[in-house]
């Protein structure tokens, strides 16, 4: 099986991109969007999103650490210069990946190669934006990256894969996120680079960015592993929940409901609710109920674990 060919390897694949579709449609039913409201969310997501890039990559800022350095200019004590360039450079970066979202946006190896630049930029200038050009090996990975004689077709035939395919497009950054991670293109800052330019791919129609999230790290690397033996479940999974969570904050922010979503701890204290915190928690992470998480804790409502014991007590019944 080729990295072209997407195999459909996991339990309730159809009926969670339905859902997630659902979700976006509601989205979509709510433009143009409130340009205050609209703003306030894509702040606080785009911090969330540089905050949890760089620390699965080993940064040690907090968020609002990340916050301060971002948006105030601070120098937190006791944390590298780099750590510090990493956080403004990764903004500056999702401001470019921003500026390409259109409806008739085309991805460009140019563009890749920028988003990149912008990645490195004040850190490894000799690097930034520029192809490896001899080999390397990624520690705790399970392949060794291809030739570097070879990037420049590899990647040419990437970017003419996201121009020709018909496959649903979060299917497609999925793919195209491992495929990126595979080649390796870049002596350093890929991770980075791969969680920007897959979510252009997304952002481009429509939807939120997908944030994979600083506790999820090892999900996340044992994901990519796993796709590099042609399953892509794992991957598929992450990044789907990642997107549906980001729909849950925009929709609740932007319907005014966001106060009926609390903290599981909270739900699982109501009487109605028969189930405990961990099991909630499970439901939560297989994307079983709507829920999503902010910082450490998962948040639903305790309409949606209602539904999900009315649903289930229904289907004991045939």
């Amino acid at each position: 099986m080729t990295w072209k060919e997407f195999p459909y390897r996991f339990e309730g694949f159809e009926k969670y991109l339905e859902r997630i579709h659902g979700k976006k449609a509601k989205l979509d039913g709510l433009r143009p969007l409130p340009y205050l409201a609209l703003k306030s969310i894509r702040e606080s997501m785009t911090l969330e999103w540089t905050y949890n890039s760089n620390s699965i990559e080993g940064n040690t800022l907090t968020l609002q650490e990340t916050k301060m350095v971002v948006e105030e200019g601070f120098t937190i004590k006791g944390k590298s210069l780099r750590e510090h360039f990493e956080a403004v450079n990764h903004q500056d970066a999702i401001d470019f990946v921003t500026s390409l979202v259109s409806d008739h946006y085309v991805l460009t190896d140019m563009d890749i190669l920028t988003v990149h630049g912008l990645v490195l930029q004040k850190i490894e200038k000799d690097f930034a934006g520029r192809y490896r050009n001899s080999g390397v090996r990624i520690s705790g990975a399970d392949f060794v990256p291809p030739n570097a004689l070879k990037i420049d077709d590899f990647m040419a035939e990437l970017v003419e894969w996201t121009h020709t395919s018909t496959l649903d497009v979060i299917i497609k950054s999925c793919i195209f996120h491992h495929r990126l991670v595979w080649i390796h293109p870049f002596f350093d800052g890929n991770g980075r680079t791969v969680r920007l330019v897959f979510n252009l791919l997304l952002m481009k129609e429509g939807y939120p960015p997908a944030i994979i999230l600083k506790n999820d790290r090892k999900k996340y690397y044992d994901a990519l592993n796993t796709a590099n033996n042609g399953d892509y479940g794992k991957l598929m999974l992450l990044i789907m929940q990642a997107l549906e969570r980001s729909l849950d904050i925009y929709l609740s922010s932007l319907n005014n409901t966001y106060e009926d979503y609390r903290p599981i701890s909270n739900i699982v204290s109501e009487p109605e609710v028969p189930y405990g915190q961990e099991y909630v928690s499970l439901l939560a992470r297989k994307g079983k109920i709507d829920a999503f998480k902010e910082g450490r804790d998962w948040l639903t409502t305790k309409a949606a674990v209602l539904d999900y014991i009315s649903k289930r007590e229904r289907n004991r019944k045939f």
